[in-house]
């Protein structure tokens, strides 16, 4: 599984291994288990792009705040990743207080997309 692009950029293997630690040591999910054994690039691609939008120094929000963000998105959007992302807030520190109130915001956010896709319905009950 290791490949190297340059000798700036992280193996493969190494890419991994820190993605298991900001879980808390759990394992990686299984797309980046997948990928590093049939497109090692992929996972090098994915790491660029995660580090273009949340850098390590000088970026705006906090990690803690990266994560609930992480979180909302993947609760409201059936991912996967929802596991992962538990576990890395919980490697974080963050509480469980913060996190259920994530998840009441991506709640509410879906169900406010339910309710804007029901205007076609409600205009034709209401006449219009």
């Amino acid at each position: 599984m290791t490949t190297t692009s340059s000798t700036s950029q992280p193996t493969v293997d190494q890419i991994v291994a820190g993605m298991s630690a900001g879980l808390g040591g759990k394992a990686v999910p299984p797309m980046i288990q997948l990928a590093a054994t049939v497109m090692p690039d992929m996972v090098l691609r994915q790491a660029q792009d995660s580090g273009f939008a949340m850098p390590k120094e000088g970026g705006a929000l906090a990690e803690e705040t990266r994560t609930i963000l992480l979180l909302g998105i993947a609760l409201a959007t059936g991912s996967d990743c929802v596991e992962n992302l538990v576990n890395k807030a919980k490697a974080q520190g963050i509480d469980d207080a913060t996190l259920l109130e994530t998840f009441k915001i991506a709640r509410f956010a879906e169900a406010t997309r339910v309710f804007n896709n029901a205007v076609p319905l409600l205009a034709r009950l209401a006449g219009e």
